[in-house]
Parts: structure tokens; C-alpha cells; sequence
């Protein structure tokens, strides 16, 4: 009953992260797992893939509907990105525990970072941009088109920290589609879905022997709550400001990325 209670607590705390923040929130499912659940962090990076994959998904239905989903091109994106989440995701299963909390540490507190560091522009729609560190743009802005070959490596980064870490990257790929793909910043964040989705799917094929061990009396709950509370958190997006919610969040990430290096490195 315990555990069932946490799963619950850790998936409505990432989805209104999801939901408020337009990406970021899948940066607490690892941690949440591993150190109020119990899983091993090879477990819990597998489990993080299916709840980013289930997640992701269900806002990419939302945002679809909105028109805010440019299909072809970020298809493309994710095509770039397929081999390398799908080989990142067999090479995770193989790499130390301790490896893989550094590495997870490292990649929380580079997040953190970027939601404290100041925007560089404000999006002249009046639309806030879900993460920090993005610069916004309409059709005219100076944001212009990255070439293919930047396009391609840039989504093939993405897909790999998706498949080593279990994590989504929409603090990455929000950022990549709006400064690599000239996107407006309402596209960058519901096509950061598809992409998310995709990779996360991708990381998950070499993995599927590792899920079947995985406690789904723990992981579904957990995807659940994570589903419903990204539903939720636009309202709370729109209770307080970007701003506040990206520092609280910040400094949250900062507080987990300092756990996990202390415990890599013991």
C-alpha cells in the first residue's frame, strides 16, 4: 500500500512538471524510483521510458488536436534520432550503476541550469516559453533554419540521452526544434512530444526482456497519476507564473542532481 501511495505521489508530481513546464518532468520519474521506490537505476531508467513513452503520447493527442504538431517535419527529427536511442538503450543496460546515477546527476543539474539561466527573448505572440533558455520566435524572427547535417546530429543526441538515461530531453528538444528547425515556440513544444515519444520507443525495443521484470504494480500506477497530472498541469501553469514554477523546479532538480552524485560517488 505503501509503494502504491508513492507510485501515485511520484507520477502526479512529473506529470504537473510535464503539464506545467512543457517538459522536465520525467527529470524527477528516475530519482523517484530509485530512492522512494526501491528500483535499481537500470530498472528505473527502463521504467522511465514507459512512462515518458505513455506520457508523451497522451499530451501529443492534446496538442495535436490544437494544430500545435508539425508531423512531417518532426518526424524527420525523430528518424535522426532512432539508432541512437535504440543503441544508447542496450548499452544502458550494460553500463554500472554508478555510471548511470553520475551520468543522470550531470544531466538533472545541466537542466537546472538552463531553467535559471535568463531568456534571451520574449516571444512576441505573448506565449511564455515552457522552458528556460529558448528563444521564441514568430515567422520574421531572427531564428533561422539549422542545415541538415546540424538537424540530424542534433536529433541524434537527443535520442541518444533518451535511451541511456530513460529521461525525455524536452528541455532539450523544445530548445534544439526552436534554434535547429526555426520553429515557433507553440510547435516546438507539442512537436517535442512526437519526438520524445518516438525516442522513447525506440529505447525501449532492446529493453523489452529488462521490462518484463519490472514491478507493474509500481509502474502503472506511477504512468497513470504521471497521465493525469500532466492533464492538470496547465492549470497550474496558469495559477502562477512561468518564471516561479521554472525556479521552484530548478532548484528541486538541483537538490536531486546533488543526491545522486553523493551516491555515484560513494
Amino acid at each position: 500500500m505503501t509503494s502504491l501511495i508513492l507510485a501515485l505521489v511520484g507520477g502526479g508530481v512529473v506529470g504537473l512538471a510535464l503539464g506545467g513546464l512543457g517538459g522536465g518532468g520525467s527529470m524527477l520519474a528516475v530519482p523517484a524510483l530509485i530512492y522512494l521506490l526501491g528500483f535499481t537505476p537500470a530498472h528505473a531508467t527502463t521504467a522511465g521510458l514507459v512512462i515518458v513513452a505513455v506520457t508523451s503520447l497522451a499530451g501529443l493527442l492534446a496538442h495535436a488536436r490544437a494544430g500545435r504538431v508539425r508531423w512531417r517535419t518532426g518526424a524527420a527529427f525523430v528518424l535522426a534520432g532512432l539508432p541512437a536511442a535504440a543503441a544508447t538503450g542496450a548499452l544502458s543496460s550494460r553500463l554500472p550503476a554508478g555510471v548511470l546515477t553520475a551520468a543522470f546527476a550531470a544531466l538533472a543539474g545541466i537542466a537546472a541550469w538552463r531553467m535559471l539561466a535568463p531568456r534571451r527573448a520574449a516571444d512576441p505572440g505573448g506565449e511564455a516559453p515552457g522552458l528556460a533558455g529558448t528563444a521564441p520566435h514568430e515567422n520574421g524572427g531572427a531564428a533561422q533554419p539549422a542545415g541538415p547535417v546540424r538537424s540530424v546530429a542534433t536529433g541524434a543526441g537527443l535520442g541518444a540521452i533518451t535511451g541511456l538515461l530513460g529521461v525525455g530531453g524536452g528541455f532539450l528538444t523544445v530548445p534544439a526544434l526552436v534554434s535547429a528547425l526555426a520553429f515557433t515556440m507553440a510547435e516546438a513544444v507539442g512537436t517535442s512530444l512526437l519526438v520524445i515519444s518516438g525516442n522513447a520507443m525506440a529505447a525501449l525495443v532492446p529493453r523489452l526482456g529488462a521490462a518484463g521484470n519490472l514491478d507493474w504494480a509500481v509502474v502503472a500506477p506511477f504512468t497513470a497519476a504521471a497521465v493525469l497530472g500532466a492533464w492538470d498541469g496547465k492549470r497550474l501553469a496558469d495559477r502562477f507564473s512561468g518564471p516561479a514554477l521554472q525556479r521552484t523546479f530548478a532548484f528541486a532538480l538541483l537538490a536531486v542532481a546533488a543526491l545522486m552524485l553523493v551516491d555515484a560517488l560513494r
